[in-house]
């Protein structure tokens, strides 16, 4: 059982002697049960620390499946359905306008919840375009007060302001990833009456026993956080990343605003347990956090044909993507051997998860490089794993 795992180790000591990544933590989880763990390289490279079992990582957009499990909590609680509009929460996205470059115009619709949770809102990130200009600006501001007066605005206060900005485009039209799952992270806190860390801590974290994540590290821990690197082209070979992405810094204290798409710090341990509770559909030794049903629901495409034909990266192809996670629909597309219905997301300095019901199969691959995404060599290790999975 699971002999093709002893290629795991080569497969990312290459990459590391290569050059691409300082280190590495990988884990398999099968059955409920941690069947693969391997450490490899530096978590600190310049200081000489291992990465370890303990080591502690920004995991971007990794946060978003979190707060879709967040969501579906409350679905289940009663007090929201996807269908809402997103006005009776956050009013200042009542009669939403649309900004392009043929100007504003009222948007078709309004924003229900549903097109929060598959990324269909127009709601976007800062880019170059006419309404992710202006949404930028939010996000400048918050990084700016965040730097110079040490607070910014609150998770609620930032959904209001981007509520103040036109949409992309009218929603529902098409896919397109956006600061949607942070818009998100504030009706949760509306309907919750939490803040969001308080939410996840009661409802996700505390029940499973997941110890070391949350939107800041304390100072005890703060030794364990490893480094975040960038490829320097100048020198030739990685070197540390200190800039601040999507207003999040350095983890030190609690922050105001606390991303639901982003603002996460985990351990590889800590996140497996989460991935162990969806493959499992919803419970992990005795302790349910969501229902079957809602696991089933919360694992399906969302995206129509058409909404589809945005979805454009190259690791994307044969998914489809609801609830703020890709959902595998073709493998051949794909060049995958994982089940139909595999499901996960990644984040912006290359963490990767997966999760597969049918073998109640979890895998993650946790480095930090600034911009990686999902990296080649995560796609090829999910097939090495997959493919080790015989009983």
């Amino acid at each position: 059982m699971y002999e093709n795992f002893d290629r795991i180790a080569k497969m990312v000591s290459d990459d590391i002697d290569g050059g691409g990544i300082a280190g590495a933590s990988v884990a398999v989880f099968h059955k409920g049960k941690q069947v693969y763990n391997g450490n490899f390289g530096y978590a600190d490279k310049e200081k000489g620390v291992p990465m370890s079992d303990n080591t502690m990582f920004r995991m971007f957009s990794m946060t978003k499946p979190v707060t879709a499990c967040a969501a579906m909590i409350l679905m289940e609680q009663g007090k929201i359905s996807f269908n809402d509009p997103l006005k009776w929460y956050l009013p200042t996205f009542e009669n939403p306008q649309v900004l392009d470059e043929k100007g504003t115009r009222p948007a078709d619709r309004d924003i229900l919840l549903k097109d929060l949770m598959s990324m269909t809102s127009g709601i976007c990130y800062p880019e170059d375009s006419p309404a992710g200009r202006k949404m930028g600006e939010v996000w400048w501001r918050v990084s700016t007060e965040q730097a110079e007066k040490g607070y910014s605005l609150s998770t609620h206060d930032f959904a209001l302001e981007m509520g103040k900005i036109p949409l992309a485009f009218t929603p529902g039209e098409r896919w397109m990833y956006g600061a949607s799952a942070d818009i998100m992270g504030a009706v949760i806190e509306v309907c919750s009456g939490m803040k969001l860390s308080e939410f996840m801590e009661k409802e996700i974290f505390a029940p499973l026993g997941m110890k070391d994540t949350g939107f800041y590290i304390p100072a005890e821990k703060y030794d364990r956080l490893a480094t975040c690197y960038y490829y320097d082209d100048k020198q030739g070979c990685l070197a540390p990343f200190t800039e601040p992405q999507l207003c999040l810094t350095e983890y030190r204290t609690p922050p105001s605003f606390e991303s639901g798409g982003a603002g996460l710090v985990s351990t590889i341990a800590d996140y497996g347990r989460f991935g162990m509770m969806l493959a499992n559909g919803g419970e992990l030794e005795g302790v349910r956090i969501l229902g079957r049903k809602t696991v089933d629901f919360m694992t399906e495409n969302m995206l129509t044909e058409k909404q589809k034909a945005s979805l454009e990266w190259d690791s994307m192809r044969g998914y489809g993507y609801g609830n703020l996670m890709r959902i595998l629909e073709n493998r051949s597309n794909a060049a995958c051997n994982a089940s139909l219905g595999e499901f996960g997301w990644g984040g912006w300095t290359g963490n990767f998860f997966m999760a597969d019901r049918t073998e109640n199969l979890v895998f993650l691959y946790f480095i930090q490089r600034a911009g990686a995404g999902t990296t080649p060599l995560a796609l090829r290790l999910k097939n090495t794993v997959n493919s080790a999975i015989n009983d």
